[in-house]
């Protein structure tokens, strides 16, 4: 019983979660497996922000649990957002589940595993579900290992802070990764000299706001705040080439983070700005701290640092109360901010949070007004890839792509590029010479001589 699969669903901080407890549960002893079907213990690391999701992972542990009936000895836990936001009350629907950790617990999973290991060994009946969504003090710094992977790895997530006290009206956040908490500084950039040296060539680092950074632990100096000290630390470990980070707070976005872009060359000039609205009667009713004006200054204010930068977002329509003319305010600006690329999302009720109580809008009117955006962010993707064929892109090769013939990457700006390439190039920066591209794909070539 020690064939481990975990399935991810849902952001990026459960993809760096998810890499967290397999890196543990490989250093116990336990095998990763690529697959479900030839694991022993299925983990499922899951996802809250939506409704939708959390059916998703439902309906996911419901099927495998009716498998089981063939391998009595199979474990399946249910791990992150969900185990969280509903504890206990999972087993009403899945009685069978062996295993529920919350979100500040997932160091405690190898323990956990040993337990049921040891007891299903012994012949001994498992007895309750064990359940452990209790908070943690410290739990931010257990988020710190690497599975080692069997390829180079050219590009990884480092987390640095967990948590979220913005209490917007429409998530679940705050719930279900509790309070604001950031990582020493110190340890993280421990740990990313240490990627670099392992082979990687950019890092991502995340929080769920990660502009927030320490500034309960640390002081600003000279006016500029913990988060972009952080950002000055990982730009000058030598061999690292470029840096990302996710998901910022518009508010998170004063003079010295945006002046960072002119002056930090490894910070790649692409943004993920959330929008949620851009009416700010509806910001205000989502409890935003900002209004549509502020966060186009924004934008304005990175684009004349980086005439070239490119920005994504995060959208909400049908938020309870919009109106025609709300919709319209976020249509407009989301057209004007020409994003290249955007995460447009139907208002979905939460439990719990404070617009779930509001009147909704019908279901009717927020498909509508979701086509309306995703059409706009089309036009904006093809035009803005297409303006770019003859032109040369920085390109770090990440490795094969899904067909196993060509290679893939990213540019500077985020955007995919699929190329041919030698494997000996993997985890270089190479130019690429545009020739096509597609609404979310680019296409080129290599110099020759590389």
């Amino acid at each position: 019983m020690n064939r481990v699969h975990i399935k991810t669903y849902g952001c990026q901080m459960n993809e760096r979660d998810s890499e967290a407890v397999a890196a543990m549960l490989r250093s116990r002893g336990y095998r990763i497996v690529n697959s479900e079907d030839q694991c022993d213990v299925l983990l499922l690391n899951t996802c809250s922000v939506r409704d939708a999701a959390e059916q998703k992972a439902i309906g996911k542990a419901a099927n495998v649990l009716n498998k089981r009936k063939k391998n009595p000895d199979f474990v399946l836990g249910i791990l992150g957002c969900m185990a969280q936001n509903r504890g206990a009350s999972l087993l009403d629907q899945l009685p069978d589940v062996d295993l529920i950790v919350g979100t500040q617990k997932f160091h405690r999973v190898p323990d956990y595993l040993d337990n049921l290991r040891a007891a299903k060994d012994s012949g001994v009946p498992i007895g309750e579900t064990i359940i452990d969504t209790e908070e943690e003090v410290g739990s931010q710094n257990t988020i710190r290992d690497h599975i080692e992977p069997e390829e180079k790895q050219v590009s990884a997530f480092v987390s640095i802070q967990q948590g979220c006290n913005m209490d917007c009206a429409f998530c679940i956040v705050p719930k279900t990764r509790g309070d604001e908490r950031s990582r020493p500084m110190e340890d993280i950039v421990s740990e990313t000299r240490t990627l670099v040296e392992k082979g990687v060539k950019e890092i991502t680092l995340l929080g769920q706001i990660v502009t927030s950074y320490g500034r309960r632990d640390y002081p600003h100096t000279n006016g500029i705040t913990p988060f972009v000290q952080l950002l000055e630390k990982i730009h000058a470990i030598d061999g690292l080439e470029r840096i990302r980070f996710t998901s910022p707070h518009p508010r998170g976005f004063k003079d010295d983070l945006v002046q960072a872009y002119g002056r930090l060359p490894k910070l790649c000039e692409y943004v993920h700005l959330p929008l949620q609205s851009g009416s700010t009667n509806i910001l205000k009713a989502m409890n935003r701290p900002y209004t549509r004006e502020r966060y186009f200054e924004i934008i304005e204010a990175l684009r004349k640092v980086k005439p070239d930068m490119y920005f994504s977002t995060d959208v909400i329509v049908g938020f309870p109360g919009e109106t025609d003319q709300d919709f319209e305010d976020t249509r407009a600006l989301f057209e004007t901010a020409n994003y290249d690329m955007a995460y447009v999302f139907k208002y979905s009720i939460r439990t719990g949070t404070p617009a779930a109580l509001l009147p909704q809008v019908a279901e009717d009117i927020k498909e509508q007004r979701n086509q309306v955006l995703l059409s706009i962010l089309e036009a904006n993707s093809v035009r803005r890839n297409a303006a770019l064929i003859g032109k040369t892109e920085e390109v770090l090769v990440e490795g094969l792509d899904k067909t196993g013939r060509l290679y893939t990457g990213r540019t500077r700006g985020n955007r995919v590029a699929i190329f041919t390439a030698a494997p000996r190039l993997i985890g270089s920066l190479v130019p690429l010479k545009i020739t096509r591209a597609s609404v979310s794909t680019l296409y080129g070539d290599l110099d020759v001589s590389l």
